[in-house]
């Protein structure tokens, strides 16, 4: 009896296995909020906003530094079929993914410049094709930087507060293949995943994911952590670059 065939892959479309789909940004987008981001990763779009809020979070009052907090939310028709709004703020991957925002933003910020006060970052996904929670680390960080450049060109600030520049990136193993920033075909198929958090300088905030379909081996997970960590660098170079030629809008 002969062996079954593996699966067909998903072929990808004009890259690479370990390049990331196509990132560009544009920052000021929205007129009403102190910072803003337009990103878009392939076909994945996200828009960031910032809010400054003269207030501290309950559990930092009295503390010597401010807080930062982050909501995520996807419209009903950023997918092929229309999902209800999310109106329930105990949705189990609503809270999941706004947490890790919140932990992965706060990871690059020196909050010692906004105590007694605290920054809400709102992403909202618009159009998705994977890598939403990813996409919208990098797009919360294009926001950060859109407020910090305008708090610091009005005198507000006389330091810049970002510390690290912080992104993500999907990376996964479809059958033997390592590939990072899956969109959404190849990650119905892959049969390991992680959300790799990382800075542009290869020093890591945050892994999620794992194993889909039986046990990954000791060297399969760190070369999906090395993909991933080294793709991340690419895409915040990338990132950065678009930043500074925009800065100062």
């Amino acid at each position: 009896m002969s062996a079954p065939h593996p699966p067909k892959l998903p072929p990808r479309e004009g890259r690479d296995l370990l390049t990331p789909r196509p990132v560009t940004v544009k920052r000021g987008v929205n007129p009403h909020a102190p910072g803003s981001a337009h990103l878009s990763m392939g076909r994945t779009e996200i828009l960031a906003t910032v809010t400054l809020e003269d207030k501290p979070a309950p559990h930092m009052r009295g503390k010597k530094e401010g807080w930062l907090t982050a909501e995520y939310s996807m419209l009903p028709r950023a997918t092929t079929d229309r999902q209800a709004r999310e109106r329930n703020l105990q949705n189990g991957r609503r809270h999941e993914i706004q947490r890790l925002l919140g932990r992965a933003l706060r990871a690059g910020m020196d909050l010692r410049f906004f105590r007694n006060q605290t920054i809400y970052v709102d992403c909202d996904v618009l159009v998705a094709d994977g890598g939403t929670r990813v996409a919208s680390i990098l797009a919360g960080h294009a926001a950060l930087h859109d407020f910090c450049d305008r708090l610091i060109q009005k005198g507000q600030l006389t330091d810049w507060p970002i510390v690290h520049n912080v992104g993500a990136i999907s990376v996964g193993l479809l059958g033997q293949e390592v590939r990072v920033d899956l969109d959404y075909a190849e990650d119905k198929v892959a049969r390991a995943d992680l959300n790799v958090v990382a800075t542009d300088t290869g020093l890591i905030i945050e892994v999620q994911g794992g194993a889909e379909e039986g046990a990954l081996t000791h060297e399969e997970y760190v070369g999906l952590l090395r993909a991933g960590t080294d793709a991340v660098g690419g895409v915040l170079r990338e990132l950065s670059r678009q930043l500074s030629v925009i800065q100062g809008l």
